[in-house]
């Protein structure tokens, strides 16, 4: 006869649940904090204004960033890692390796695509397209590895 312990059992769905969600909160951070830095004047804020048209020490002299634009960036940051954290899982991705061949994909199938599109179809720079595609890549490879190697 077959005994199924359900305290063992509901505690473990407890700690996968716990752990999924942790996993997608710490990844949204570190994304969040990379994609800070990379349009921060660090990495690629001066590239990208003067892609842009923009005067990068006029658009230093008055920088701000409103709390509510943060607060739904982060929110895109926590949606983005909790769709690549399902695929991962769903996929049954385990190893780095198949993270980054992941991650890849996802990258090209995309955020490329689509900023491509928008220097076709819209004349966004090209080089505007490639520093966000940069950006798009750190996220795409950083999630799932996170995922691979946390859960």
């Amino acid at each position: 006869m077959l005994h199924v312990n359900y305290l063992t059992v509901l505690v473990s769905a407890v700690v996968v649940f716990v752990l999924g969600y942790l996993t997608v909160l710490v990844s949204a951070v570190v994304v969040f904090v990379l994609g800070w830095l990379w349009y921060s004047p660090l990495l690629f804020f001066k590239p990208w204004m003067r892609a842009r048209g923009l005067d990068p020490a006029a658009a230093m002299a008055g920088a701000k960033m409103p709390g509510g634009k943060l607060a739904i960036e982060f929110a895109r940051c926590f949606v983005l890692c909790f769709v690549i954290f399902r695929f991962v899982t769903l996929l049954g991705i385990v190893r780095v390796l198949g993270a980054v061949h992941f991650g890849l994909s996802v990258w090209i199938g995309f955020p490329v695509l689509i900023l491509v599109g928008s220097v076709l179809w819209e004349n966004t720079p090209w080089q505007v397209a490639a520093i966000h595609a940069g950006d798009w890549l750190v996220k795409m490879l950083v999630v799932p590895i996170i995922v691979v190697l946390w859960h």
